[in-house]
């Protein structure tokens, strides 16, 4: 095992910044996600690590070696990396059985033929498949593949293992049963781990930090609940979870506690309290996680919040309890709740504390 350290990194398509000055230190045995949509650069930069792409500037190191180094002119091939990369094409070979899979990289390194019978034996344990060893990929579930595709990684012993949405062509149900597997594997191995996903439950459940990237930088880094309570900017906080976002004009500067008015398009107005400073008439966007609010009672008080109409716009069923589409100040936003109701229009409670506020030149949500 080793720790990675990324610094300055860049990587140019001609005039497309795929790479813009990206900075991570992942410490020995941790386990970092690289998380955004499609084309934030976080395959790149696995590609990076690995050696399949070569940066335009920029230096990777894990532990003492060097693996590429702009000013120095080092880049080290592929093969003197020791890296384990597992594709999300899982990349078996169709005339091969599992065994031969698994102990082909051990042939390469002309291992003898004694360790390579313990050492596969060993890595097919690990991953639940020691009694598939004669079957051909053809023969096996998809998630049976994936842990054929790991366990030839980890038969030769990376210092680093690299992992490019692995789970990404299961279905959903063995997606999940294949991350809860996953998540007790890196629990024993304590192996230094680089995942790349598009899918939030995924960083949520198995990282120890996540790196959310847009458009080839990094917008935050975190560990999963400091990314879900405390996004950077709203680009995060709409990736991350269900947000919902409202919008307004500061009509009451921050007071002494950190509590801001906000006047929404309808005139309804908000109470919210952040470290923010915004001044009156700043237009901002403040957001709130669908467990922070509630539906009121038309008897409610607006007790540590505030309360506002809204109108129903959806409501659909989604396995024990109902999502409501609701139109508030002009802004779409969701709710869920036990019960089903007919009601063409709701009270909100939303409370002070715990919504996040975003100024409008840091407000830059993908939807």
């Amino acid at each position: 095992m080793a720790e990675l350290l990324i610094e300055n990194l860049h990587k140019r398509f001609g005039p497309v910044k795929a790479i813009d000055d990206v900075n991570i230190h992942v410490a020995d045995g941790e386990f970092v996600t690289l998380l955004g949509p499609s084309g934030c650069g976080k395959s790149t930069t696995l590609g990076a690590i690995a050696g399949l792409d070569q940066p335009t500037s920029g230096s990777i190191r894990v532990g003492s070696k060097t693996y590429f180094d702009g000013e120095k002119g080092i880049f080290l091939p592929p093969e003197a990396r020791h890296c384990g990369l597992v594709f999300q094409s899982y990349a078996l070979w169709p005339h091969m059985t599992v065994y031969d899979n698994v102990v082909f990289p051990l042939k390469l390194r002309k291992v003898s033929t004694a360790d390579c019978k313990r050492r596969v034996e060993e890595s097919l344990a690990l991953v639940e498949m020691e009694s598939f060893q004669d079957r051909y990929p053809h023969q096996l579930s998809g998630g049976q593949q994936q842990r054929v595709a790991l366990a030839r990684t980890l038969v030769y012993q990376p210092e680093i293992l690299l992992l490019d949405e692995p789970l990404s062509n299961l279905d959903a149900k063995l997606r999940d049963r294949a991350r809860t597997w996953l998540a007790e594997l890196r629990t024993r191995l304590g192996l230094t781990t680089i995942y790349v996903t598009h899918d939030q439950v995924e960083a949520l459940a198995l990282s120890d930090r996540i790196v959310v990237m847009n458009a080839g930088r990094i917008s935050q880094i975190g560990s999963p609940q400091e990314i879900y309570t405390r996004p950077a900017d709203s680009f995060v906080a709409d990736f991350i979870g269900t947000t919902n976002f409202l919008n307004g004009d500061v009509v009451g500067a921050p007071d002494s506690d950190g509590q801001t008015l906000v006047s929404l398009a309808d005139g309804q107005r908000v109470l919210i309290k952040s470290d923010k400073r915004p001044a009156m008439g700043d237009k901002v966007t403040f957001a709130y996680r669908p467990e922070q609010m509630r539906l009121a009672a038309a008897n409610d008080q607006a007790i540590g919040g505030s309360i506002v109409e809204a109108d129903v716009v959806s409501h659909s069923y989604v396995g024990g309890r109902w999502q409501i589409g609701l139109s508030v100040g002009g802004n779409q936003i969701r709710i869920e709740t036990p019960d089903a109701t007919t009601d063409r229009q709701l009270r909100l409670w939303l409370p002070v504390t715990g919504g996040i506020l975003f100024t409008e030149r840091n407000h830059g949500k993908s939807h």
